[in-house]
């Protein structure tokens, strides 16, 4: 079965790179990533390339956490970034009362790693036509994947993407397991490897979620080893002023430093 988002293609020897902030800051912040993200393709830097996007981040820690610019101002900034630029678009969906709204300007679909169980919420998803990426949940095993894939392909997903972002390590850590990449691919979907969210320390910070980015290179050298068909990252032009995940999102410099790794791996 082929996969593909747009007209990106999960091919055996081409690494598919997903990235953008973690929230949707500011129209400014979505603007200058996707034209970062634009001009990395247009280098020649990274062929196959999707913005991700997220307009409500609904799982924070806390409530006062930063959410994002909710649906409606967050989709219109995402669908003005898409049409400038040209790139495919991946969306988050938390709940099915957004799963049409999202998909009238998504091309790929993803459902978060704490709802990747929620049946009525892949199957709504899948329902759309829309290829979807479903991220393991970090207190799911790599062969019960398969399960919450077959749901989408079941309910009319064209597509399934699968991506391993770590699992719980206690109760304020996350560890990443090689072995995941191999087993998710033997069941039969293309794998992502979500880079920056796999060095999350939840909860960790004070009301917030903190995590260290020193530890993206290292991992993505050891997932891409093991057979990632790609990336999925995190990039913000000022991490450090990032509303959320400010303590493992790369900033330009650093992204392209690790695509610079990417052949070599």
């Amino acid at each position: 079965m082929t996969v593909s988002i747009g007209k990106v293609e999960f091919k055996k020897k081409s690494a598919v790179v997903a990235a953008g902030p973690c929230a949707m800051d500011s129209p400014s912040v979505v603007d200058e990533t996707a034209s970062f993200l634009s001009g990395l393709k247009s280098s020649g830097k990274i062929s196959d390339i999707i913005m991700k996007f997220s307009y409500d981040k609904a799982n924070r820690t806390s409530r006062g956490s930063f959410r994002g610019p909710g649906i409606d101002r967050g989709l219109d900034m995402v669908k003005k970034a898409k049409e400038k630029y040209k790139l495919p678009v991946l969306i988050d969906v938390h709940c099915r009362t957004h799963v049409e709204r999202a998909a009238s300007v998504a091309d790929c679909l993803q459902i978060p790693a704490f709802l990747c169980r929620q049946t009525d919420l892949i199957e709504a998803a899948a329902s759309t036509g829309k290829t979807l990426n479903i991220k393991k949940g970090q207190f799911m095993s790599p062969h019960s994947m398969k399960f919450q894939a077959e749901k989408a392909l079941e309910a009319g997903a064209p597509g399934v993407i699968l991506t391993e972002r770590g699992t719980f390590f206690g109760y304020g850590d996350l560890v990443v397991d090689m072995r995941s990449i191999l087993i998710m691919k033997e069941a039969g979907f293309p794998v992502l490897f979500d880079a920056t969210h796999s060095n999350q320390s939840p909860a960790c910070a004070g009301s917030r979620t903190g995590g260290s980015r020193k530890f993206v290179f290292p991992l993505v050298r050891c997932a891409i080893s093991a057979g990632a068909d790609g990336l999925y990252c995190e990039v913000h032009p000022d991490p450090e002023k990032a509303k959320s995940d400010r303590g493992t999102q790369l900033s330009f410099s650093e992204f392209e430093e690790l695509l610079d790794e990417m052949p070599q791996m």
